[in-house]
């Protein structure tokens, strides 16, 4: 993970513990050259850094961190099982936000994940992308962050 390692170091970022699964799941599969992680949240030691729906209890602002944080553990997840310096792009990433029914910006959060990747791998980062609002999420966090990346062979 040298040159991606050189990289967060730059950014000031530290990969986070891989967070624990809540249920018969692994936090990151590959098949073939893609590797899926599941819907991470936005754990920080473990715990949820606030519960809420977006644009009632929880501010754009702080929904937008969540979602840098929930891309962040799911680069943990993707370098546990093999190591960031195979990814060789970032090929889509699916967000969740848990949302107040007159909030209509989910795109504008889901870019605190979309950041955060084009951040850590250039144009290797840039991807496509699916913001969606929903009801309610595990743990009444505001938001869930799933990654695709292919890798190297």
């Amino acid at each position: 993970m040298a040159e991606i390692a050189s990289r967060l170091t730059e950014l000031g970022i530290e990969l986070p513990p891989v967070a624990t699964p809540a249920g018969a799941y692994v936090p990151a599969l590959r098949s073939g050259n893609l590797v899926y992680t599941s819907g991470q949240l936005p754990l920080v030691a473990g715990k949820l850094r606030r519960a809420g729906k977006v644009g009632a209890s929880v501010s754009l602002e702080e929904a937008h961190d969540d979602a840098r944080q929930a891309a962040l553990n799911a680069l943990a997840a993707i370098d546990d099982l093999v190591g960031l310096d195979q990814v060789t792009r970032i090929v889509k990433v699916v967000g969740f936000v848990a949302s107040d029914p007159a909030f209509t910006k989910q795109p504008l959060v889901i870019n605190g994940a979309s950041e955060l990747l084009g951040e850590v791998f250039g144009d290797a980062g840039k991807h496509a992308r699916s913001a969606v609002g929903v009801a309610v999420l595990p743990l009444d966090t505001p938001v869930e962050v799933e990654v695709i990346v292919e890798v190297s062979e």
